[in-house]
């Protein structure tokens, strides 16, 4: 799924003029902070659409010739400066034309739709028709006349990431919705207080809110439950995690009291896990310790990551594997942690 910046033209990109037409070049005026705000934009792989009404155009009042000289500075200007658009969407029409492809209807834009990722997906405009494309497209509207090219990027760039996912099976029912840049608050019920307990160690020392609620066959035994929540506990954090710029992408050796675990992960995108530990009891409060390894293994599928924890030593099973969840949720603290505006990869894609 694409992420792409559907951006009016005149209020938005240049300011617009007192008689709402731009038809000669000395009344181009670009808008204050628009090359840094469309460049950081293009830095975090945002497709750059210009979806614009220009009323009347090619008709008498309105040449095309005008448009073309005032809109190709423009356009050169901004190339000059290293952004580039994808689309520049134009409709010429006059509004009781009554025209499909005039904003806030969408003909313009069909060949987008169901192919834009509507988490990050946004529309800037100065319009009421803006704000309505993009409540049409169900994606968020940032208002130029409120905010400045600068209020945008804070908007877009530092806002909390976060997701919810709901799992319905015949096995199992689950809720989880988690906040990767809040203190690791937690609401979190599975039926198997160790389980609860477990999660909560992850939520506490990653720093990631948790709220996750399960319902699962719980009178067969704790395998479809703990398996289904690692699902949508990977998913969830896979779809706050968004694009991944800037997070530190790595990371824990970690004792408690009597036992030592090691973990690692790299949130690669590529799903492997290996849990390795001689644990001395089967159960613990209910928990299946042979479920151990398989949750680990489920939320890395799910959530794209690679995930090594190795148990050193230990004794008590209740410690061994408190330990596992704990020093996974440090490596999950520091992976997650946004130290930067590039992608950890030379791939330049994770």
């Amino acid at each position: 799924m694409r992420k792409v910046a559907f951006i009016d033209r005149d209020g938005t990109l240049i300011k617009e003029p007192h008689d709402f037409q731009v038809d000669r070049l000395e009344k181009i005026e670009f808008c204050e902070g628009v090359f840094d705000g469309l460049k950081k934009l293009q830095s975090h792989n945002y497709e750059l659409v210009m979806i614009t009404n220009q009323d009347g155009l090619g008709t008498d009042s309105f040449p095309q010739e005008d448009f073309d000289l005032c809109h190709n500075f423009m356009m050169n200007v901004f190339t000059s400066q290293g952004i580039e658009f994808n689309e520049v969407l134009i409709c010429p029409h006059l509004p009781d034309e009554n025209c499909n492809c005039r904003k806030p209807n969408l003909g313009l834009i069909t060949h987008y739709l169901h192919k834009f990722d509507p988490s990050t997906s946004f529309v800037v405009g100065d319009r009421p028709s803006d704000q309505q494309l993009a409540s049409n497209l169900g994606i968020s509207f940032y208002d130029k006349n409120l905010l400045s090219w600068a209020n945008i990027s804070d908007e877009i760039f530092n806002k909390h990431r976060q997701a919810e996912v709901q799992r319905d099976t015949k096995e199992t029912k689950i809720n989880v919705q988690c906040t990767l840049d809040e203190l690791g608050t937690h609401n979190i019920e599975t039926g198997l207080p160790f389980f609860n307990h477990m999660l909560e160690q992850v939520a506490k020392h990653s720093g990631v809110s948790l709220n996750i609620q399960c319902q699962g066959d719980l009178q067969i035994d704790d395998h479809h439950t703990v398996e289904d929540v690692a699902l949508s506990l990977g998913s969830c954090l896979k779809t706050a995690l968004s694009d991944k710029i800037g997070i530190t992408r790595y990371g824990f050796l970690l004792p408690m009291d009597e036992t030592l675990v090691y973990a690692a992960i790299d949130l690669s995108g590529r799903p492997y896990s290996e849990v390795i530990g001689d644990f001395h009891q089967p159960f613990v409060g209910g928990f299946s310790t042979e479920m151990l390894p398989h949750f680990f293994k489920s939320l890395s599928q799910s959530l794209g990551a690679s995930i090594h924890i190795k148990v050193m030593r230990g004794e008590n099973t209740h410690h061994q594997v408190e330990a596992c969840f704990k020093s996974f949720a440090l490596c999950l603290k520091q992976a997650v942690l946004k130290s930067g505006n590039s992608l950890p990869s030379t791939k330049g894609v994770l």
